[in-house]
Parts: structure tokens; sequence; C-alpha cells
């Protein structure tokens, strides 16, 4: 594969361009994040004002409430202006899991599990917090950590 990077004339807009025999799904997320300004090291979250470069191993967990997606740190809960699915396609291929409806999850973050009635599990995490995983994303949640069958 060929890069070239050339700089613009003044006055010239900034401009990417793909020449490819045949589109991938890969290409397609890099594009996308480009798009976007993200990517899965970093994330733009919102503090009062301010917009911060927060890393993704950092966050412990993402929360839907009133129309609004949160991320929450150990001790700092930003704001996002991404879609709860929006996140949960971006960091699809890491330690993130969505744990229900309105949750996702750093696996990585969990400090243990509990079983809870109804087949739902808590998930104490290693700032203290307990969140609910739904019932119906336990089997993802045991594949992903490869326990159960």
């Amino acid at each position: 594969m060929k890069i070239t990077i050339e700089t613009p004339m003044p006055g010239e807009e900034d401009e990417i361009i793909i020449k490819m025999a045949e589109l991938n799904d890969e290409v397609l997320k890099l594009v996308r994040r480009l798009k976007d300004g993200v990517s899965k090291d970093t994330m733009a979250l919102y503090a009062d004002e301010s917009i911060q470069m927060v890393p993704t191993r950092e966050i412990l967990y993402f929360d839907a409430t009133d129309n609004r997606v949160f991320a929450y740190t150990r001790g700092n809960c930003y704001e996002t202006r991404k879609k709860l699915f929006e996140i949960e396609e971006l960091l699809s291929d890491s330690s993130f899991l969505r744990i229900s409806k309105n949750a996702i999850v750093n696996i990585r973050a969990i400090d243990h599990l509990s079983p809870e009635f109804n087949g739902r599990f808590i998930a104490s995490l290693r700032n203290g917090e307990d969140i609910i995983i739904s019932r119906g994303y336990v089997p993802e949640l045991k594949k992903k950590l490869g326990i159960g069958k």
C-alpha cells in the first residue's frame, strides 16, 4: 500500500483521498473515525464548559440517562455528545461491552461479579461502584471473560 502526504496550497482545504480497488470494513471504520475526530485511545468528553481528551482505558463505564450519555472515570463524570450505540460501535473491538439498554462497561474495570436473582449480575467496579448487568447481556459478558459455556 502506498501512502502519500502532501501539504495543501494556501487557501486549499485539507483533503484525504483514498484509492482502493475494494473498500473493506477496516478502511470504512478508519474513515468514520477521521470524520468523527475520535480514536479508540482517547475520547473528547465534556466537563463543564471545557473539552477534555480522556484516555479510554481510564473510563470505567458509560451510562445513558435522560437522552444524555455520561462517561465515568475513577474520580470524574464527563458528558459525551455521542449516542450509546455509537460508542458501542466505536469501542466494539476493545474491552468495552454493552451490559444493559443504557450502559456500557469497561470489563477491565470490574473487580468482581455477583449473581443476582432473575439471571442478572452485579458488577463491582474498582472505584467501589456497583452496576447491574441485565440478564440478556450476561452470555456475551461470560464469553468475553472466557467463563461459562
